[in-house]
């Protein structure tokens, strides 16, 4: 019950930071097309930033194997998923937009705050396990379907700064490599910026929006419902059948930092993903603010939940 209600406070910190976003281009301090530059910048520069800090800590064999547990259920969950969102598209003909804010989820802006917020940043590593299989899904899976390119280009793939990124995180951490602290510093401070910008970001698009037909489109209270209540409960039955938990003592607490980034409300990256290839953005954001919203009900209930049957 703890953990639910330190969820719900760091949760209200971010949406009021939405609030910040919406409120400069209200008062017509900045233009929501502004938000681009942002976008850029938390996709370019802070994401890879958090990549590599992630894996910045003391190797030990205890959390290795802690990160190996988490590579595991993020594999496994993500294509298990993949699979729910390929059926739920077919039968609901969800759009790309709607099916990637259904599959993706905002681990990547919420799961460094949250886990630091409510276990401590000794647990931040473990989030690294299912950002790293997300990142690589977003930067190959979610690229091309919004691209719309007929192939995936394996050298633009790799070539992509977040996926070099992912690499060297790893390859530090297994050679039990640590940065100068005067780099290491400024990749945590840069880091840290993420969840506020993306947060920023998704206010402003939403400043010019017709927020009345937003609140009254029911077709994204489905999505939502999708995002945040049918695919955490799968989750959970996923978790629950795999005996992953088992594995380690400290395994159902590792897992809950995993679940805790399937549970998150839809990427903020959609909507910059959006933005990039000339999609829909705002309906993009529109998503991304009524799961942020309505997240503060559902993800203590989800994680409550999880903690009696895991």
């Amino acid at each position: 019950m703890q953990i639910s209600i330190l969820l719900i406070k760091q949760i209200l910190q971010l949406f009021f930071m939405v609030l910040m976003g919406y409120a400069v281009v209200k008062l017509h301090l900045l233009k929501d097309d502004d938000s681009k530059i942002l976008s850029k910048l938390v996709l370019y520069l802070i994401t890879p930033c958090v990549m590599i800090n992630a894996f910045q800590v003391d190797f030990t064999k205890e959390k290795m194997n802690g990160l190996l547990l988490t590579f595991a259920a993020g594999i496994l969950l993500q294509a298990l998923l993949l699979f729910a969102t390929w059926f739920l598209r077919s039968v609901f003909h969800l759009n790309v937009v709607e099916w990637t804010s259904v599959y993706y989820s905002n681990s990547g802006n919420l799961i460094i705050p949250l886990i630091t917020y409510i276990l401590g940043e000794d647990w931040v590593l473990y989030a690294s396990g299912f950002l790293s299989v997300q990142m690589i899904m977003l930067w190959t899976h979610c690229k091309n379907a919004f691209s719309h390119e007929g192939k995936i280009d394996l050298k633009t793939i790799f070539g992509n700064i977040n996926m070099i990124s992912i690499f060297a995180g790893i390859i530090l951490f297994f050679l039990k490599i640590r940065l100068p602290e005067v780099v290491n510093g400024t990749l945590h401070s840069v880091g840290n910026m993420i969840g506020p910008i993306c947060m920023i970001v998704t206010g402003m698009l939403i400043g010019n929006m017709d927020l009345k037909a937003v609140f009254s489109n029911k077709r994204i209270y489905f999505i939502t419902f999708l995002r945040l209540v049918a695919f955490p409960l799968a989750a959970i039955v996923i978790l629950y059948a795999s005996h992953l938990a088992a594995l380690m003592p400290d395994g159902k607490t590792i897992l809950l930092v995993t679940f805790l980034a399937v549970i998150t409300p839809s990427a903020s990256t959609i909507t910059q993903m959006a933005q990039v290839y000339g999609d829909d953005a705002k309906y993009a954001s529109a998503i991304n603010v009524m799961t942020t919203l309505l997240c503060i009900l559902t993800m203590p209930a989800i994680v409550f939940l999880y903690q009696l049957v895991i």
